[in-house]
């Protein structure tokens, strides 16, 4: 399977898309499922970062490969929606796992602050 453009730019496509969506830019609730999440709050798109998260354990436990990735993909938009609330952007997630690319897992997990 290829993907035609870079992730990178799909990513940033999306993240433009579901700033529209947000109910302060003209986003409505009522014909679109993004602005439904954003105008609930947190609450609704991190119930669905779980269930969806729940989702794709299943789908993995269960060894089938076409429902992890459209879990994955269901997770993924979730975050993305969770992004757009906290005015973040997918390029913020990229550029820290580009900081920690080459790290030990272990070494990165201890150099964060203790709370």
């Amino acid at each position: 399977m290829t993907v035609p453009d870079t992730s990178t730019d799909l990513l940033a496509r999306l993240a433009d898309t579901l700033a529209t969506r947000r109910p302060d830019r003209g986003g409505d609730p009522k014909t679109s499922y993004t602005a439904q999440l954003l105008s609930r709050g947190p609450d609704a798109f991190l119930k669905k970062i779980g269930e969806e998260a729940t989702e794709l354990v299943m789908a993995a436990k269960d060894g089938k490969p076409d429902r992890i990735v459209a879990e994955t993909a269901d997770l993924w938009f979730h975050c993305l929606v969770a992004l757009t609330h906290f005015n973040l952007r997918p390029e913020d997630v990229l550029a820290e796992l580009a900081r920690r690319e080459g790290l030990s897992g272990l070494e990165e997990k201890a150099s964060r602050k203790q709370p």
